[in-house]
């Protein structure tokens, strides 16, 4: 069997593992509250109809470090069998000043691990920055398929250059617990923050948000570690006032029509939370504004996990129905 044919028997398994599963998004609120800045979980079985759980009340707190939750990542690992969860160690509400977030907060990333998404460890501090970094902002993960390990990303500006832009950096783990020695990853002219990367067709696809324009970018490689190109069409680096992109497949690929993509961003500039767009070209950028998805309430910086219909069951259990949201 030729290569191109096994992904895409690869594809169809994985497809058919979800197919009557469902989303969970999970999400922060806002600064208003010191439960605002704490992790949200919402469910959804189309991806576009979403409902907050638990209440609309926050279903992860943290009372360790800056006692704030910021932009939650989630994913699964790489053999199906648990999950992890990453998290900014931040709190404005608490603290306030945005020039200290950056230049003298924390520099450790908060994480959790489960077995089932719906029971969690306690949360755990992890030093991932630089010991002259300033912050650790908006971690995410990925699987390094070429290097059998997750590569960890996120923004710090530091002290070396008198903390004058945003850089991504990484640091590669195998567990979680365990963190590799951090690099600068992205490197840019201007300052770089929330970056999400999907991997579709062998390749990968990066967003990110350039922070001097306040707008969003679309990158593409073959290899996790590079070379990276700008997606030349990408339709949607002149919107401005975004941040917190996330992608994720709506529909897979079938045999006459290609997959369904989604490209969730917040416009916190205005106060309007996630904007969603859509492609069925990953590879050309072309994104269109989407019609037929709600958030019940203002979503902010999170992540979307596709669930099986075991594991959707399972967060509807123990986390009932939607609730009414805390005020915003």
């Amino acid at each position: 069997m030729k290569l191109p044919s096994i992904l895409s028997a690869l594809a169809l398994a994985t497809s058919s593992v979800f197919a009557d599963g469902g989303y969970l998004f999970v999400f922060f609120t806002g600064e208003q509250t010191p439960m605002s800045e704490q992790v949200y979980f919402a469910l959804s079985k189309d991806g576009r109809q979403w409902r907050t759980v638990n209440g609309g009340r926050p279903v992860l707190v943290s009372e360790i470090g800056e006692k704030g939750l910021r932009d939650p990542f989630i994913l699964r690992s790489r053999d199906g069998k648990s999950f992890h969860m990453i998290a900014t160690d931040l709190s404005i509400h608490l603290n306030g000043d945005w020039i200290r977030a950056q230049t003298n907060a924390s520099r450790s990333i908060v994480v959790w691990n489960s077995p089932d998404l719906v029971e969690w460890s306690e949360p755990r501090l992890v030093e991932v920055a630089a010991p002259d970094a300033g912050c650790a902002w908006a971690p995410e993960a990925i699987h390094d398929e070429e290097n059998d390990d997750y590569l960890v990303f996120w923004a710090s500006k530091n002290r070396r250059d008198d903390f004058a832009k945003q850089r991504i950096w990484a640091a590669r783990t195998k567990d979680f617990v365990t963190f590799g020695e951090p690099f600068i990853y992205i490197e840019k002219d201007n300052h770089v923050i929330d970056t999400t990367i999907i991997r579709d067709s062998g390749r990968y696809y990066r967003f990110s948000k350039d922070e001097q324009y306040k707008a969003i970018t679309m990158e593409v490689s073959d290899r996790l570690m590079g070379p990276w190109e700008d997606v030349s069409g990408f339709t949607l680096s002149r919107l401005q006032g975004y941040e917190g992109p996330q992608a994720y497949m709506l529909e897979p690929a079938t045999d006459d029509k290609p997959a369904l993509w989604a490209l969730v961003i917040d416009h916190y500039a205005r106060g309007r939370g996630y904007q969603p767009y859509i492609t069925t070209d990953l590879a050309s950028g072309v994104f269109t504004e989407a019609s037929g998805f709600h958030f019940p309430q203002r979503f902010r910086h999170g992540s979307v996990l596709r669930v099986t219909a075991e594991e959707y069951q399972r967060l509807e259990t123990k986390f009932g129905d939607a609730g009414q949201p805390q005020d915003d």
